[in-house]
């Protein structure tokens, strides 16, 4: 059984015991969420897809840890005008736990 979800501006195509990684969420570590913007869910040779959502299903997860990503280098560079510009980026994230599909 797998489930595609909504989180944030992403989706994510999740199985029960998933640890996902998403963009950074106000949530406490540890604390346990429900996902409720699921768009399609397959349960062997049956499958659901919501329009744009499905309404009776929920996941259910834990948000295990914040952390940052790995850094990520933007190198501009112009020929003959003797300038080049680089810029570093890490990105704020969100450890997630899947638990439950219901």
């Amino acid at each position: 059984m797998f489930a595609v979800v909504q989180l944030g501006n992403h989706q994510f195509k999740v199985n029960e015991g998933d640890t996902i990684s998403a963009d950074h969420l106000d949530y406490e570590a540890g604390q346990k969420i429900v996902l409720d913007k699921v768009l399609l869910i397959c349960d062997g040779p049956s499958t659901k897809v919501g329009q744009p959502y499905l309404k009776d299903v929920e996941i259910k997860a834990e948000v295990l840890r914040h952390y940052r990503g790995p850094k990520t280098i933007a190198f501009h560079y112009r020929k003959r005008k003797d300038s080049a510009r680089t810029i570093g980026h890490r990105q704020d994230l969100t450890s997630v736990k899947i638990t439950k599909i219901s």
